[in-house]
């Protein structure tokens, strides 16, 4: 059970393979990854900030609760912050468990929770200059549906 957060790229499969091992009592296996997008030429660099110590125990409260709720036996958060141009993972979710649905739900409300209520500050950068970047009505929406 695991946050990491790091500015040095990383690469997903090598996440997902050793997350996965020697896992003889483990039925599901469940990993995201999230990619940084070109937003059709207008971002050219995300800029993630977080607060080291507090940005990380926030995440890991977030996932020491879905292992709760959802009876998992892992889970592993791995975030990128600093700079990070299109194509390059930002996040990587893993999520372990006896059975797959209990997995997949854990995974989907840990993004959600990244997506829109993790405490990170995110900037585009692009073309036009800078921009702040909000949750979306859809990330909100997509967390809300968690809270019952």
């Amino acid at each position: 059970m695991t946050v990491r957060l790091q500015s040095e790229p990383f690469e997903p499969g090598v996440l997902l393979t050793r997350f996965s091992a020697g896992r003889g009592e483990t039925g599901a296996v469940v990993s995201f990854t999230g990619l940084t997008r070109a937003e059709h030429g207008q971002t050219t660099t995300l800029e993630l900030e977080a607060y080291p110590g507090f940005t990380d125990a926030e995440i890991g409260r977030i996932g020491e609760a879905a292992a709760t709720r959802w009876g998992l036996q892992d889970w592993l958060v791995v975030h990128r912050v600093g700079p990070i141009a299109p194509g390059e993972a930002v996040v990587f979710v893993a999520t372990a468990s006896a059975h797959r649905r209990e997995a997949f739900e854990a995974c989907d409300h840990l993004m959600d929770y990244l997506k829109s209520r993790a405490p990170f500050w995110k900037k585009e950068h692009g073309p036009d200059g800078a921009r702040w970047i909000e949750p979306t009505d859809r990330d909100r929406t997509d967390a809300e549906r968690w809270e019952t």
